[in-house]
């Protein structure tokens, strides 16, 4: 495989990644401030079908081209690769449960507007769980980024 264009991909792979997570949770964040239950429903939905078209994907592809990359530049398993992969570790296990929320609060916020209700209780539970465990795994993304473009040879 040529060197360049898994790099490039690695590169447009790990944006889309960083930016599809800042985005989707910037609009899940914005719907929730509205506090309008048809909003809610119809972002959540939105964020959880961008989550298993885009974030998915990159997920995958992120640690097995990365891997690729740092064997084939001949890097060493130490130092900025360990701790952009322990950071991307963490972001990881923040986005799983962030997911499962997503999903629920999707279908909370369907159910609600469907039956023309408010929100429950569980729902805004289930909000703040969520916007707390993606402030850890954006800085841990942030760090990642750092690391790709400030790695020493």
């Amino acid at each position: 495989m040529d060197y360049g264009l898994i790099k490039t991909l690695h590169i447009l792979s790990a944006t889309l990644l960083f930016g599809t997570g800042l985005g989707t949770a910037y609009f899940m964040w914005s719907a929730n401030r509205t506090r309008d239950v048809r909003v809610a429903a119809t972002v959540a939905r939105h964020v959880v079908r961008a989550d298993w078209i885009f974030t998915l994907p990159t997920v995958i592809f992120q640690p097995i081209s990365g891997i690729w990359l740092a064997q084939a530049a001949g890097y060493a398993w130490t130092g900025w690769i360990g701790f952009s992969l322990a950071l991307y570790g963490i972001a990881g296990a923040c986005w799983l449960p962030v997911v499962w929320l997503q999903m629920r609060m999707r279908d909370m916020a369907t159910d609600a507007d469907k039956h023309n209700r408010p929100l429950p209780g569980r729902y805004w539970r289930y909000a703040r769980a969520w916007f707390w465990l993606g402030v850890p795994a954006f800085v841990a993304m942030v760090g990642v980024f750092f690391l790709m473009v400030l790695k020493s040879d």
